[in-house]
C-alpha cells in the first residue's frame, strides 16, 4: 500500500441554512460521507453551528465557543467542503459570515486556506442561482488561496430529490459523492508531494514508495 493510501486526511465540511434538514445540509452530508468512505476523518459544521456564530468583527466574536471549534478545525484541515444555498444569485449571509471568521488565520504560517483542496456545492430551488452561486464559491476559495477541486456540484432541489436524509436521484448523489472523493484524492496528492520534497523522502524513499 502506498504512503498516500495510508494517510487519513482530515476533511472539514462547512454549510447549511438556518432551516433544520435543509437540502444544502443534506447535500453536504452526502459529500462528507463519501469523503469518510474514501478514508478521511471528517468534521462537519452545519446550519445550526453557523447560525450560532456572532456576526464577525463584533466584540470578541472569535472567542465564541463555536468559532473556536471552527477555527481549530480549519487550521488542521487537509481539505474542506463548502456548501451554500443560492439566495438571490449568490451565497447565503449565514455562510459568508462563517467564512469571514477565517480572517483570524491571516497571520498563521498557513493563512486562510492556502494550498488546501476545497470541494464546492451550490443548491437552489431552480437552476438559475446554482451557477452563479458556484462561481461565487470558487471566487471566494481563490481569494482564500484555496484550491477548488475540478468538479463542483450544482444541485437543483426543486424536484424533491431528498426523502428524509436520502437522495433519491442517483445522478445528484453521484455528483455530491464525487465532490467528497475528489477532496480526499487531492489532499493525498498534496501530502505525497510534500513528502517527496522533504529530507525524509530523499533519505528513505522506500518508506514513501508509491504503489
Amino acid at each position: 500500500m502506498s504512503s498516500e493510501d495510508n494517510f487519513r486526511p482530515f476533511i472539514v465540511g462547512l454549510g447549511g441554512t438556518s432551516t433544520p434538514g435543509s437540502s444544502t445540509e443534506k447535500s453536504l452530508r452526502i459529500a462528507m460521507s463519501a469523503a469518510e468512505s474514501a478514508g478521511a476523518d471528517v468534521q462537519m459544521f452545519g446550519g445550526e453551528v453557523l447560525a450560532s456564530l456572532p456576526h464577525y468583527l463584533v466584540s470578541n466574536a472569535a472567542d465564541n465557543p463555536c468559532a473556536v471549534l471552527l477555527l481549530r478545525a480549519i487550521r488542521a484541515a487537509d481539505g474542506v467542503v463548502i456548501a451554500s444555498p443560492g439566495y438571490h444569485g449568490t451565497i447565503s449571509g449565514l455562510l459568508k459570515n462563517a467564512i469571514d471568521y477565517l480572517e483570524e488565520t491571516a497571520k498563521d504560517s498557513r493563512p486562510y486556506l492556502e494550498g488546501v483542496p476545497v470541494g464546492l456545492i451550490a443548491t437552489a430551488y431552480g437552476w438559475q442561482a446554482t451557477g452563479s452561486t458556484l462561481v461565487t464559491l470558487r471566487t471566494i476559495t481563490h481569494a482564500l488561496r484555496g484550491w477548488p477541486t475540478p468538479f463542483g456540484a450544482a444541485i437543483n432541489s426543486s424536484g424533491g430529490i431528498f426523502v428524509n436524509d436520502e437522495c433519491i436521484d442517483s445522478k445528484v448523489a453521484d455528483s455530491l459523492e464525487t465532490v467528497g472523493r475528489q477532496v480526499v484524492e487531492f489532499a493525498r496528492m498534496k501530502k505525497l508531494a510534500t513528502l517527496k520534497s522533504s529530507d525524509r523522502w530523499n533519505t528513505d524513499p522506500v518508506e514513501y514508495r508509491v504503489g
